[in-house]
């Protein structure tokens, strides 16, 4: 993993520069902006955050937002920073992202359209299959619904197809990181590592698609309207005048490539090793590891470009995952919700009071976690199932079912990653709002049988950002040397075997045959009623 000579540190015209020793590290999430310093050691020496409404649905399944919100964002947060730490002791810059939401630009930059945000739901069908010798292949090995799958969910398409005018009109298509990183260097330029979405990109070379790749016939992009990329730890730019006028980043810092927030939430847990799961809690649910080979854990799914430069993070995603546990405590949680506002007290405690009450394996109530279908995995046609149901069971059972659902999720998506890199996973990290939840950490370890540890720090998509940028920078020769340096493992949830073993005997005898028993019935759901389309 050495990546020494990739990039020259920056040159200091004096002294004063030469004292910088924090960085800045911007982590845009899908409902808030967080501006982050750490120190060279991984400590966060500041932080502030700005909210906003995750999205704006004009119609059912759109999502979008303001890009202007997220620029204001950036602004504001950083401003408020300068009040816990001086600019003159940061000594570069460096931006993580939400994955696949997608701006249109004009040659200016400025914003054609609201952004469609990963969490679109808008698909664009009937598109004219691909035409030559891929079309032919395609048709061959059975592959037509999968491409046609791709073209449909490619918001490039619906903008071109409903929104021709703005189509037009764009100079520029871009990711949220690389509308972002305009705004501070001025450059249309973006990170290889943040190529995460319905774009030609080629994920074997971490460039965009050779000429002949059959995803230019997929979509309607062309190459002149695609940002120019970089490599992980390389510098995307400087920081302008506009920037620093609006920021208060001081004008000529260094910005530094990182990748998006999933691949650097798995370098910012220590996760550099197939034998180390990573596993992410938030609204969607993962499991990710790094591996220096190419390996498509599901089939024709490509693993994504790792914050490691050259390096691959394999993942499996759960869709919706920790949005069931907001989704069970706005539909069921209402007690505990007005309970924590007559007391004073933090509602969390209350849930893991009510998880708590129920025993391993939640007396036989199964939950499959698919309430949002995926291409591969689980299919198109999936939906959620919880069996078992008995008038012993209650809504602390249904909640504790979800937490164990999908951890037995994530565990198959382990297994599948085993399965294609031929390396046991023998340790969890694990990450995302879900994991500051011990009971999630102790059925997690249990449901594995493996010990799952909780990063020493929560803020760990922003850490590994600064982790890219403490290696460009010139402060670590490697990320590994960075990894060593800025990240630390906190508590360590220890498997309990009893548990354990009832949660083997339910995952291998009932969880692991759930999907294939009903996926008939879910396709005849989906031939009846038109949904999922």
């Amino acid at each position: 993993m050495n990546h020494s000579g990739w990039f020259t540190p920056p040159i200091y015209e004096n002294q004063a520069m030469m004292n910088r020793d924090l960085i800045l590290s911007i982590d845009c999430g899908t409902q808030s902006l967080k501006a982050l310093v750490f120190d060279l050691k991984g400590n966060l020496a500041a932080r502030e955050q700005t909210k906003y409404a995750p999205c704006v649905s004009a119609h059912p399944g759109w999502a979008e937002q303001d890009p202007d919100v997220f620029w204001k964002s950036l602004c504001q947060a950083c401003q408020n920073l300068w009040h816990q730490v001086s600019q003159e002791r940061i000594a570069g810059v460096t931006l993580t992202s939400q994955r696949g939401t997608v701006i249109n630009v004009n040659g200016a930059g400025r914003p054609l359209r609201p952004a469609m945000l990963w969490l679109d739901q808008r698909k664009t069908h009937n598109q004219r299959f691909i035409s030559g010798p891929w079309g032919l292949l395609f048709r061959t090995i059975g592959l037509r619904e999968t491409i046609a799958y791709f073209q449909s969910e490619a918001e490039a398409n619906w903008i071109a197809a409903y929104q021709p005018d703005i189509w037009r009109a764009t100079v520029k298509y871009l990711l949220l990181s690389g509308y972002l990183t305009f705004r501070l260097v001025g450059e249309f330029v973006d990170s290889t590592g943040c190529q995460v979405g319905y774009l030609p990109f080629d994920f074997k070379r971490f460039q965009w698609a050779g000429k002949r790749n059959w995803k230019w016939q997929c979509l309607p992009i062309d190459r002149s309207i695609l940002p120019d990329l970089v490599m992980p730890s390389r510098q995307l730019g400087q920081i302008t005048a506009d920037a620093a006028s609006q920021t208060g980043i001081p004008k000529g810092l260094p910005v530094i490539a990182a990748a998006a927030d999933k691949a650097c939430e798995v370098v910012g847990t220590g996760s550099l090793a197939p034998s180390i799961g990573c596993l992410s809690y938030g609204t969607t649910a993962t499991i990710n590891v790094t591996h220096h080979k190419y390996i498509e854990a599901i089939p024709l799914l490509p693993p994504y470009p790792s914050a490691v430069p050259g390096y691959y993070t394999l993942e499996v995603q759960i869709y919706r995952g920790y949005w069931m546990v907001s989704w069970f405590k706005e539909e069921f949680g209402y007690p505990e919700m007005l309970q924590a506002a007559e007391n004073g007290q933090p509602a969390e405690a209350l849930f893991e009071k009510l998880v708590n009450s129920v025993p391993p394996g939640s007396m036989g109530l199964m939950l499959q976690p698919y309430w949002t279908p995926g291409l591969k995995l689980p299919g198109p046609e999936a939906k959620g199932a919880i069996i078992g149901f008995g008038d012993v069971h209650s809504r602390a059972h249904l909640y504790r079912s979800i937490l164990e659902g999908l951890a037995y999720a994530l565990r198959e998506g382990k297994e599948r990653i085993e399965k294609k890199t031929r390396i046991p996973v023998t340790s969890l990290r694990v990450s995302g709002g879900g994991s500051q939840s011990n009971s999630a950490m102790q059925l997690t370890a249990d449901i594995f049988g493996l010990p799952a540890a909780r990063p020493g720090l929560y803020e760990t998509s922003g850490l590994g950002a600064a982790i890219n940028a403490a290696v460009g920078l010139g402060f670590f020769d490697t990320i590994q040397d960075a990894v060593n340096h800025m990240t630390h493992v906190g508590p360590v949830f220890e498997p309990n075997m009893q548990n354990h073993a009832i949660y083997n005997e339910l995952y291998q005898a009932v969880y692991k045959k759930l999907y294939r028993k009903l996926k008939p019935l879910y396709q005849r759901i989906r031939k009846i009623t038109g949904y999922p389309a």
